[in-house]
């Protein structure tokens, strides 16, 4: 059965171009209505202008499908709220947040500055939670919602010269994990995309053979999939080339140690065997990590 999102209304950030131009244009083209932000700064998120938004509106409606344009920096709260009452006043319900806009500063640690730090978190990571925010109790209204946020393997397994940025995108999937246990009750999936794709962001890092294979329509499938009516929920889909893996966090076996004189020693000697991935488990919720060392101690003190 083909994929349809008719009568759902989409938002998707960072969707002038790249990644997410081609999300807001697919979920068009199988029926969403969609609201276009995009701030149009540069790639280092600097000025704004609404063209890019509008440009891909455009190519919405030439096509046949609804969509409005929202120049909302995700950083400003205020100016994420009133798009969202735009959304509302046109078309009265939003379904699908996917967070997409985002920005590079990239530096080693020892070069870069604390306001480079701090502006790429309040824009992948906080952009994000002011633009959840603003749609989640519409979505708990509705018990309806499928929310995606756009993390990275800089965030999930670390890249040279992107401290800031594998921070924030870190930080996304904690966001992630506790809010798709917060929406579990109300129908809202939360979901996490780390895309490999050829747009501004990566023009300047990979050679043009590899570029040609990491088109960011090759993405958008997974998108799609994760904000489907039969999506799943908490999962850590990576993406690019056509390609598609499943990322998790999980907690090993471990091992007892307790508390003697050489706690550390013991520590320090085992950190082998704590580290034997046989049998590791991806934890229900953080509280599990808990419930697990307790229950070693009790069983290993009788």
């Amino acid at each position: 059965m083909t994929m349809r999102f008719d009568g759902r209304v989409a938002v998707v950030t960072g969707a002038g171009g790249g990644l997410g131009r081609q999300h807001a244009l697919a979920l068009a083209a199988r029926g969403a209505k969609v609201v276009v932000n995009d701030l149009g700064g540069t790639l280092d998120g600097v000025g704004a202008t609404p063209t890019a938004a509008l440009a891909v509106v455009e190519e919405i409606r030439k096509a046949g499908g609804q969509a409005i344009a929202s120049g909302a920096s995700v950083t400003d709260a205020l100016a994420v709220q009133a798009m969202v009452d735009d959304a509302m006043k046109e078309w009265g319900r939003i379904d699908i947040l996917v967070n997409n806009a985002g920005i590079l500063r990239d530096k080693s640690f020892t070069k870069m500055t604390l306001d480079d730090f701090r502006l790429v978190v309040e824009v992948h990571l906080m952009g994000a939670v002011n633009c959840s925010k603003a749609v989640w109790d519409i979505m708990r209204a509705q018990n309806y919602g499928r929310i995606v946020m756009t993390t990275s393997s800089s965030g999930l397994y670390g890249n040279f010269g992107q401290s800031n940025y594998g921070a924030a995108k870190m930080a996304l999937v904690g966001l992630m994990q506790t809010l798709s246990i917060e929406g579990a009750k109300n129908n809202i999936h939360v979901n996490c995309l780390a895309p490999t794709a050829a747009t501004r962001m990566t023009e300047n890092l990979m050679p043009e053979a590899v570029l040609k294979l990491l088109q960011p329509e090759t993405v958008t499938p997974g998108l799609l999939a994760l904000v489907a009516e039969d999506a799943p929920t908490r999962a850590i889909l990576c993406a690019g080339a056509g390609a598609f893996e499943r990322a998790h966090i999980t907690l090993t076996q471990g091992v007892f140690v307790g508390l003697p004189a050489d706690a550390a020693e013991q520590v320090a000697l085992q950190f082998e065997a704590l580290s034997d991935r046989e049998g590791e488990t991806v934890p229900g919720s953080g509280n599990a990590q808990g419930t697990i060392e307790v229950g070693k101690a009790m069983r290993a003190l009788g």
